[in-house]
């Protein structure tokens, strides 16, 4: 399919900035590590395991979330209405499906990169998750979720102070509030049920099960893959939009 060509020119760029973007995504999670490893962390007692192996998945997956969104939400936002570049894709012969899926895989990758960094810095604290099948598929569909969440609102949103505010409004508040350093059981029942509906949370729980060898999490899997399917179409419904 002609989405290759999307993905190998988002591929090239990559390359070509690729130590400037691995730095960046060493910063922050390095930061949370040595807070909550060797500060935060050495105080705070768990019922199974140390702290800093509840929160790494935690890390994990909010930087996976992030990175994936501004990978795809960014840029695009930028091409539509500052760089005027986003015609040049619309008029090309590649489909509305095509473009959307190359952007989308191109954050995806993005954002897998930036996971594996944290599980890299990981080994440095003497914490190991295991890196397998599902806990990598898990993984995709977070990445691939959010990407497709960036395409969405970086067609909708009119300026690029409105895509910062998406960010402190939608994206920030999961950071926090989905299980990212703490477990959501602790939070009143009508706030837990809401925080429960968002894909972050399920996200963290998946991953949290999976790097602790308990039960395979079939819900949590469900729910981000419909997240997935439902923010892809309607990445492809507001592209296909902008070209009317």
């Amino acid at each position: 399919m002609d989405f290759y060509a999307v993905l190998w020119r988002e591929l090239i760029v990559l390359k070509r900035g690729f130590w400037k973007f691995f730095a960046s995504r060493l910063v922050n999670p390095l930061l949370y590590l040595i807070a909550f490893g060797w500060g935060i962390g050495r105080s705070v007692q768990m019922s199974q395991g140390s702290y800093l192996e509840f929160v790494i998945p935690g890390i994990v997956a909010l930087s996976a979330m992030t990175t994936s969104f501004g990978a795809a939400g960014t840029p695009l936002n930028m091409a539509r209405l500052y760089h005027k570049t986003l015609e040049e894709y619309l008029i090309a012969p590649v489909s509305t499906f095509s473009f959307v899926m190359g952007r989308v895989l191109a954050a995806t990758l993005r954002g897998l990169l930036a996971a594996l960094i944290i599980l890299g810095l990981a080994l440095l604290f003497r914490t190991h998750l295991p890196l397998g099948a599902a806990f990598l598929l898990v993984l995709f569909l977070t990445c691939f979720l959010f990407s497709a969440l960036g395409v969405v609102a970086a067609m909708t949103i009119n300026s690029h102070e409105d895509m910062a505010n998406f960010t402190t409004f939608v994206i920030m508040p999961m950071s926090f509030l989905c299980g990212t350093f703490f477990s959501t059981s602790k939070l009143p029942m009508g706030v837990r049920q809401l925080i429960e509906l968002l894909p972050l949370t399920h996200t963290n729980l998946a991953l949290r099960q999976l790097a602790s060898h308990g039960p395979f999490p079939w819900t949590a899997l469900a729910v981000l893959l419909a997240y997935s399917l439902f923010f892809f179409a309607l990445a492809v419904y507001t592209v296909r939009h902008c070209q009317d």
